[in-house]
């Protein structure tokens, strides 16, 4: 099946779909991005992702290209395009094409829109997070604005490939502190060695999830202990349990960290139960 995408007004075959040499978001990493999951061919989260994306503009001094209404009717024709019923859809939002200089262009420069999705398998997702993931620690070192979800993404890039190449599926990230910060893509949870569900504080150096925000809530609503506290690798060898949460994977179980197990090695049923919560509350109040 060919694939679509959205670029600038027109829905194109995704091999015919560019953008300009000098669009800023090539160039500059001038633009900022989200991700939806799809569930049932609808988008999960959907007021969550669309207000981080407008903030991550506001912050960012980019304009809206068009109004909340008809970005959305762009993000469910993409995903209508593709045919998807579960999987991705990805939105990417620069300031726009100008000759190369790094004082922003005119204000009246019409940012660039690119919008793209694709199927996932539920049952290898599924089945990979019966398994559970490793992961390796690697120094934070991107920039101070992690709060916005811009494509600047090259620190993140290199500790996943680290991480590949170590033979884990991921890099956690600790900083100065010594604390994990994050993963290159997901926020880091643990079940501490007293039973408490811990993540890092959204006012650290850390990307706000929405995927975060609907877990503490589960969390909230099933009267589980919990704190925004950071915790150190050494803490994540101690825990009962660990996880990670994004919009591709959910709440997916962390097994072993820099080569040691956590717990017994397998998923436990705090993350289990998690993210069984989850995906049946994104189903069904997915739009």
């Amino acid at each position: 099946m060919s694939r679509w995408a959205y670029v600038n007004g027109e829905y194109l075959p995704k091999s015919q779909a560019t953008v300009h040499v000098e669009d800023r978001g090539y160039q500059f990493a001038d633009a900022v991005y989200e991700v939806w999951a799809v569930m049932g061919g609808r988008l999960a989260d959907f007021e969550g992702h669309m207000a981080r994306l407008e903030r991550s503009l506001e912050e960012l001094r980019i304009r809206m290209p068009m109004s909340r209404a008809a970005l959305t009717q762009v993000l469910r024709e993409t995903v209508r395009r593709n045919r998807v019923r579960d999987g991705l859809v990805y939105l990417q939002i620069s300031r726009g094409t100008a000759p190369r200089d790094h004082a922003f262009p005119s204000p009246d420069t019409p940012p660039s829109v690119v919008a793209t999705a694709k199927s996932i398998d539920r049952r290898k997702q599924e089945a990979a997070a019966a398994r559970g993931t490793a992961v390796v620690t690697r120094p934070d070192n991107r920039w101070g604005r992690c709060d916005i979800k811009t494509v600047g993404l090259l620190p993140n890039i290199l500790a996943k490939q680290e991480a590949l190449d170590a033979g884990a599926g991921d890099a956690w990230l600790v900083d100065d502190l010594g604390l994990v910060s994050e993963g290159t893509s997901s926020n880091a949870w643990i079940v501490d060695r007293d039973g408490t569900l811990r993540t890092r504080d959204i006012q650290s150096n850390i990307l706000r999830g929405i995927t975060r925000a609907a877990i503490v809530a589960i969390a909230a609503e099933e009267g589980l202990t919990f704190e925004e506290r950071g915790f150190t690798p050494d803490e994540v060898k101690q825990a009962r349990e660990a996880f990670f949460t994004n919009a591709s994977g959910f709440a997916t179980p962390v097994v072993a960290i820099d080569g040691v197990r956590i717990g017994d090695g397998k998923p436990g049923p705090v993350s289990r139960r998690l993210r069984a919560l989850y995906i049946e509350r994104s189903e069904t109040g997915a739009v």
